[in-house]
């Protein structure tokens, strides 16, 4: 979900306080950031100036400033931060992204994530995955992300939810796990016949009285039998650091378990500062 978040953090990474808000990128300009950062923790009481770490849409080309990717293989936290032009008392410092130019792929803000996951995991040699509404999945080794891959599926199924015929058959958020299953495996074995077997939910409404929830758990496991397939020489043989939460973790942790792998799932929050932290760390290290 796009938005603002904000922790206050002592020197050693404990949280003090956290804010969020529902302003992210897809609602501000470049010249919007700041003021909605002031907004949302206007009473806390700074020290001037103020070290602040970001990451994220923050620093994309219509963020607050584009902070260059890094190109992979590297560390999750590439090769330093870059400074971001702020107002009175503030010193702001953005987490690039990471780049990858054979197949052309990009994140931002999972490499902060990532970079918080090794932080506890510093000898972790095997997959980070970060599902949403593209889901990343990064090969990690020897403390540096080694490759990764994006796939599309949640932006996809939120898209056929609401803009496609197949929106007149589901019921999104509705729960059949043995459909889901189902699913998966059809499109591991023939990711080739994906598109027919996402209409033929409609034609099952229609003919069959097939239930939307049934439909919805059928298109969510089709379309992550499809990554599955795609993203098979990431997760094969490999430990899978599954980062986030929701229903979406539930369905990706399901699903990798239907193939045997070994899943850790863990909440993305206290990644997120240790990944802060470890950007920090580093900063004063370059002093």
């Amino acid at each position: 979900m796009d938005g603002l978040r904000a922790w206050a953090m002592a020197e050693d990474g404990t949280v003090l306080d956290d804010r969020r808000s529902d302003l992210g990128s897809a609602a501000l300009d470049a010249a919007g950031f700041e003021p909605a950062l002031r907004a949302l923790v206007w009473d806390w009481q700074l020290p001037s100036p103020c070290l602040v770490l970001a990451c994220g849409s923050v620093g994309a080309r219509h963020g607050w400033a584009e902070a260059p990717y890094a190109r992979v293989p590297c560390s999750p936290l590439g090769d330093g931060l870059t400074i971001a032009p702020a107002g009175d008392g503030l010193d702001l410092r953005i987490v690039g992204g990471l780049g990858q130019d054979k197949p052309a792929d990009v994140m931002r803000g999972e490499e902060t994530l990532i970079a918080g996951y090794l932080a506890g995991r510093p000898d972790f040699d095997g997959v980070v995955c970060l599902p949403g509404d593209q889901t990343r999945w990064a090969h990690v080794s020897a403390g540096e992300v080694v490759s990764f891959q994006t796939a599309m599926t949640g932006e996809l199924f939120a898209l056929l939810a609401s803009e496609s015929i197949l929106r007149l058959t589901l019921e999104p958020g509705g729960r059949d796990d043995p459909a889901f299953d189902a699913a998966v495996g059809e499109t591991m074995s023939r990711p080739e016949a994906l598109a027919s077997r996402m209409f033929a939910l409609r034609a099952e409404g229609l003919l069959n009285a097939m239930p939307p929830e049934t439909a919805s758990a059928r298109l969510m496991g089709l379309l992550l039998g499809a990554e599955l397939a795609a993203s098979r020489p990431y997760w094969l043989g490999r430990e899978v650091a599954l980062v986030g939460e929701g229903d979406a973790m539930r369905l990706y942790a399901r699903a990798l378990e239907g193939q045997g792998v070994q899943v850790t799932v863990v909440p993305p929050d206290p990644l997120i500062t240790a990944g802060l932290t470890a950007a920090r760390a580093r900063l004063k290290g370059a002093a």
